[in-house]
């Protein structure tokens, strides 16, 4: 295939999450906060900042950088490199779910809950074409060796049917932005709920936080009840009625915030009275101390 110019356009990210995924929805409106960095679609980082497309000429260090968030599916890509001795030596490429939080998209591919193969069609699993095209990565030592064609695939390497945009402008941005430093927790997606169901309304709290480069970097305050309708989906569908009642915002809306500080302060809690309540947070007047306090538990599997 002639070599091209790397189209940037936002990844096609195949498969959809089968039913059995857990807390992975669909629905856009049952959104799960996330503080990812900002993505950059610069070109390949030739002789600028901390690194060059030039084989053995980056700098040691670890990189991480992000690509855009599919809408559809809520998946962003994020992509882990090591460099030593001038070069990339390791290539990590996986995705945090904006929309759910909870596990990356390798272990979900891993578990046989992303179903490529079964359910897609694809040739492998997720996971299986990922590690394809961080091998060629770290042999050809340059994003731009992956040519992108208009729909996000490339025949550059064999194996790989699946999008690969995000992959190569996660890439770049990690290259772009230079080594950095990890947080302090262990990369994977952590759960925490509460012990029995709220007598009132009939939910048990849960908590899924996803963590990338040892940073929170998705988080779903939400709840389950004996039907197994998830609390957020089904204030989102109108269910909840806290507006019917006489609340100024929907119980999905106020969580939301919740979500946003907690991510924002990197899981440190607001000051709460004795009913879990805060006026930290603006706009928020449902208990959300059991969140704060089911965060810190699912952080504890982390560390």
């Amino acid at each position: 295939m002639k070599k091209a110019s790397v189209i940037l356009s936002s990844a096609l990210v195949l498969g959809t999450l089968l039913a059995g995924c857990g807390n992975n929805n669909n629905n856009a409106a049952n959104t799960a906060a996330t503080n990812a960095p900002a993505e950059t679609t610069a070109p390949a980082a030739t002789n600028s900042g901390n690194a060059t497309a030039e084989a053995g000429q980056y700098q040691d260090g670890t990189y991480y950088g992000t690509a855009p968030a599919d809408e559809k599916t809520g998946w962003e890509s994020f992509v882990l490199l090591t460099v030593e001795g001038g070069k990339i030596t390791k290539a990590d490429w996986d995705a945090f779910n904006v929309k759910n939080a909870g596990d990356l998209k390798k272990k979900v591919s891993e578990d046989g809950k992303y179903g490529l193969v079964s359910k897609g069609g694809g040739q492998a699993e997720w996971h299986e074409q990922a590690a394809k095209a961080e091998a060629f990565l770290v042999e050809k030592q340059d994003p731009a060796a992956v040519v992108v064609n208009a729909e996000g695939k490339t025949d550059a390497i064999s194996g790989v049917s699946v999008g690969v945009s995000d992959f190569v402008v996660a890439a770049q941005a990690a290259l772009a932005a230079g080594p950095t430093e990890a947080g302090p927790y262990k990369d994977g997606g952590y759960h925490a709920e509460g012990a029995e169901f709220d007598a009132n309304n009939g939910f048990k709290s849960t908590v899924d936080l996803t963590i990338a480069n040892g940073n929170i970097v998705a988080a779903k305050f939400s709840g389950v009840n004996a039907a197994g309708d998830d609390k957020k989906q089904y204030s989102v569908d109108g269910k909840y009625g806290m507006k019917a009642g006489g609340a100024s915002a929907e119980w999905h809306e106020e969580i939301a915030l919740a979500e946003k500080y907690f991510l924002d302060n990197k899981g440190a809690a607001p000051t709460m009275d004795a009913e879990g309540k805060t006026d930290a947070i603006s706009g928020v007047s449902i208990n959300v101390g059991e969140y704060f306090t089911l965060a810190e538990k699912a952080l504890e599997g982390a560390k």
